[in-house]
């Protein structure tokens, strides 16, 4: 009789286990079967029309039934979006300049906004106090926004602004599920890495024909050339700048991760990575690297050395011959001949020019001033503005959000790393934590070359910080619990 209640209660705990997996991967393997579907169909128009519903009715299905596994469904968007982009214009046939495809990644993103209505009263505790002086600056550089730039713009960029840190407090308002979202988290980066270092590497030596096609046609000329061994690698991504990005965190996450595949993961990855030719993210992970170093023991730091040397002699082969090597070298020597490096001297000379304006700038410029989103303002007929090419985040900030916004913005963001970095020390055997404040604290230090508080930069680095006050606060609970279960023993 108690065996039979025994296997009962394990059937159906396993039953109701396997139930709630099935909820969670049954929609995303829909959307991806359909998309499939329709790009072998040659059904170009369709797709651009199912995919950002369905991805949209998707993240509305996890956020209420699997909270994690929703971010790791925006990741997957984020991560493919483009590349589906991309098929359903060659399917079609001809290069579609804007595409409604686009919209899905951040419309989802932003789904993550349900939870600052449902869970506001994290706003009133220390934990929430950072996301509400965030919020008070962008607030008001909204307003400026929309009187200078127009409602448009200025509600584009509020959004581009605004989904980092709401996917954060999302994680944050589910401390109790820290566990989840770290298993989810970990493993969405490594296949991705695994994914796209691979189609990566494709891209490199073969130049697919519909890369090659949205290449031309959105005259994507700082990408290189779109020919075998000509591109700088940008994977299914839009740019080589974000997949950096996206590479640069999932390597760092490399070492929190128990995955069989993670090291052909990380050899495709870091290869792929190289080949961007991003070299702020280049320096991004040196940062990350040292950070982990330091804070680890003795045991782990034997580790990631051990890591490196064993990353390095996979990729060594693939890096030091032939024509990866002549653009590797080609690339490494502008770190060392900064005068013959054009990009360097273009940075130098905004920097010399710009910065006076940027930081003396009392009111701000407001939402929309820069970036893709002067592309809808009320004066620019369409057409990318003055400041569309913003290099600096250091200077971006100001410029944008004025003085009231940036005191109560960087006030936010410096108070949110300090309390990261604090509860990181009570968080030693916690390598995901870990990793997050040196992945966190790495993408604040690319603030000199990007803004790296906005897009795929913001969200690893939101994400990161909320993880760590994520697991430290579920900490709290656990030793909290410990202790009545003691005290009742």
């Amino acid at each position: 009789m108690t065996m039979a209640v025994a296997h009962a209660g394990i059937d159906g705990r396993s039953s109701r286990f396997f139930s709630g997996e099935r909820k969670a991967w049954l929609p995303q393997a829909l959307l991806w079967a359909v998309t499939a579907l329709l790009i072998g169909a040659h059904q170009g128009a369709m797709l651009r029309l199912a995919f950002p519903v369905l991805a949209i009715l998707t993240g509305f299905w996890l956020y209420f039934k699997s909270p994690a596994r929703y971010v790791g469904f925006m990741w997957w968007l984020w991560f493919l979006s483009p590349e589906v982009r991309r098929l359903a214009d060659w399917s079609k046939g001809s290069y579609t300049p804007t595409s409604l495809i686009q919209i899905a990644p951040l419309a989802v993103t932003m789904i993550s906004g349900l939870s600052l209505l449902r869970y506001y009263p994290l706003l009133g505790q220390r934990r929430g106090l950072p996301v509400l002086l965030i919020l008070a600056g962008l607030a008001y550089a909204f307003l400026v926004g929309v009187m200078s730039s127009g409602p448009l713009a200025a509600l584009y960029d509020l959004a581009n602004w605004i989904y980092p840190v709401l996917i954060g407090f999302h994680i944050m308002a589910h401390t109790r599920q820290y566990p989840e979202y770290r298993e989810v988290i970990v493993n969405t980066f490594i296949w991705g890495m695994l994914a796209m270092g691979a189609y990566g590497l494709v891209q490199f030596f073969i130049m697919p024909p519909w890369d090659a096609m949205w290449m031309l046609g959105a005259q994507m000329n700082s990408q290189g050339d779109a020919v075998p061994l000509g591109v700088r690698v940008f994977s299914t991504m839009n740019s080589s700048g974000p997949f950096a990005l996206a590479m640069m965190g999932a390597m760092v996450f490399v070492m929190a991760a128990q995955h069989r595949v993670r090291w052909i993961a990380g050899a495709l990855g870091f290869v792929a990575f190289a080949l961007s030719l991003v070299r702020s993210t280049w320096g991004g992970w040196v940062v990350a690297l040292m950070i982990q170093l330091v804070k680890s023991n003795n045991r782990i730091r034997l580790r990631i050395i051990a890591s490196a040397v064993l990353l390095a002699g996979l990729c060594v082969p693939l890096l030091a011959v032939g024509p990866v090597a002549e653009r590797m070298q080609t690339r490494l020597q502008t770190l060392v001949n900064l005068n013959d490096d054009t990009s360097y001297a273009a940075r130098n000379q905004f920097y010399a020019t710009f910065a006076k304006t940027a930081f003396t700038d009392v009111q701000g410029e407001g939402l929309g001033a820069t970036g893709t989103s002067t592309k809808l303002s009320s004066d620019s007929g369409g057409e990318l503005g003055k400041y569309g090419n913003f290099d600096s985040g250091v200077m971006n900030i100001p410029f944008v959000l004025g003085w009231p916004g940036t005191l109560l913005y960087i006030s936010g963001v410096l108070w949110l790393l300090m309390r990261a970095v604090l509860a990181s020390f009570a968080l030693r055997d916690d390598k995901f934590a870990g990793a997050c404040l040196s992945l966190g604290v790495a993408c604040f230090s690319m603030l000199v070359f990007t803004n790296s508080l906005v897009g795929t930069g913001g969200l690893l680095l939101f994400m990161s910080f909320f993880s760590i006050l994520s697991a430290a606060h579920w900490q709290k609970l656990n030793r909290r619990r410990n202790l009545i279960l003691h005290g009742e023993h």
